[in-house]
């Protein structure tokens, strides 16, 4: 294998341990993003500041670099020039046809429900408040708004009214990404759990992750932990999905696809073509972690094997304002609470500017159970404060 070189389309707090893991690997990493100094930035050989939407910028990044692999780390990027520059040869990661059908939500769910024949729950989309009005009157109150592209759960509610449907309408359109006022409006699913599995495409086939559990709250992830307990005739039925949509969407790499566990079934929901959010917990709980597994399907190097070290939990630290002058305390009383078998470790992302409820790091914890590994990682985030000076 040659030196590689890749650039990261988005550089966040999943791209900054996508590169920590490409680096040491001995490849080459150039980090884009919107904004200078973002986390993959300041890990990174080199940097470009630019909006991933901007057709042109995109194209000359990647023709001043001419990186082995592209890789997205984010879901509002010009994928119409992805498509155009890996038919001229270029390696998108895992393809073009991936990035583009996940970038909005609509694409993959069609292509899940419509073209695979995977269980999901109803749905319909609407680009006006109107059309979100007939969507619920079609799957059914409660339902579940979201805009078709945004990060991070940004926009998502439940209208358990159509009064509150309209109000859904507004919310997403203020929150979405790109100039497209498109959601969906989804069904309500009364589910046992939520779990990400995450699925690694090799050049050797298709390996699984334990599942992650997780958290949500405002439409993004506050805990996750590994191994969620799932039974085993729906982990089956996730399992052979997810095959089916990666092959299908093609290349290599990690995918995170997510599911809607009730009773034995395992309902379809999401899918992102790279490490996941809930995934951070891989950092404690396995070997590889999620972001070494992707590089190394990238490489097309062996994974011998994916071994779960013990019960494991992530918990978000959040951020309660907008500010770009901040520091961290409570960071050693974080980490003394780790014990003998129970490591309790950090991540703070280093993003230079805090948002209201912007996730700002991660506590990571060990337990005896998973149980126990989420409240240990709670009591660790629990302990570090944004401390603002402005």
């Amino acid at each position: 294998m040659h030196i590689a070189s890749l650039m990261l389309l988005g550089s966040g707090e999943l791209g900054r341990e996508l590169t920590i893991a490409a680096k040491r690997l001995g490849c080459r990493v150039i980090a884009c993003d919107r904004y200078a100094n973002a986390p993959a930035m300041q890990m990174a050989d080199a940097f470009e500041v630019f909006p991933m939407l901007d057709r042109a910028a995109l194209r000359a990044a990647v023709e001043k670099h001419r990186p082995d692999a592209i890789v997205p780390e984010i879901e509002a990027i010009d994928t119409a020039t992805l498509a155009d520059l890996e038919s001229e040869g270029w390696r998108v990661i895992p393809s073009a046809k991936a990035v583009q059908l996940t970038m909005n939500r609509d694409g993959i769910r069609d292509f899940a429900a419509r073209e695979l024949g995977l269980a999901t729950s109803q749905y319909r989309f609407a680009e006006s408040r109107e059309e979100a009005v007939a969507a619920a009157e079609a799957v059914g109150l409660p339902c579940v708004i979201k805009p078709v592209m945004s990060s991070s759960g940004k926009g998502q509610s439940t209208a358990t009214t159509f009064a509150e449907v309209e109000q859904a309408w507004d919310y997403a359109v203020e929150k979405m990404r790109g100039d497209r006022p498109r959601i969906i409006v989804e069904e309500f699913i009364r589910f046992d759990s939520e779990i990400t599995l995450l699925t690694v495409s090799t050049r050797d086939g298709v390996l699984y992750c334990a599942p992650i559990g997780h958290r949500q709250e405002l439409g993004d992830y506050r805990e996750s932990w590994q191994p969620a307990h799932v039974p085993k005739a729906s982990l089956v039925s996730a399992q052979e999905q997810s095959k089916r949509v990666v092959e299908a969407l093609g290349g290599h790499g990690i995918f995170g696809v997510e599911f809607f566990i009730r009773g034995e079934e395992a309902i379809f929901s999401e899918l992102s073509p790279r490490p996941h959010d809930t995934g951070m917990v891989t950092l404690i709980s396995q070997y590889p972690n999620e972001f070494e597994l992707h590089v190394r399907a990238i490489l097309g190097l062996p994974i011998p094997a994916i071994e779960v070290t013990g019960p494991s939990a992530s918990a978000v630290i959040l951020a309660s304002k907008e500010s770009d002058e901040f520091g961290y305390e409570g960071i050693g009383e974080a980490l003394a609470l780790g014990d003998t078998g129970k490591p309790v470790d950090l991540r703070i992302f280093a993003k230079p500017k805090t948002l209201k409820n912007r996730r700002m790091g991660v506590a990571l914890a060990r337990g005896s159970t998973v149980e126990e590994a989420v409240e240990r990682a709670k009591a660790a985030a629990a302990k570090v404060a944004i401390r603002y000076t402005d």
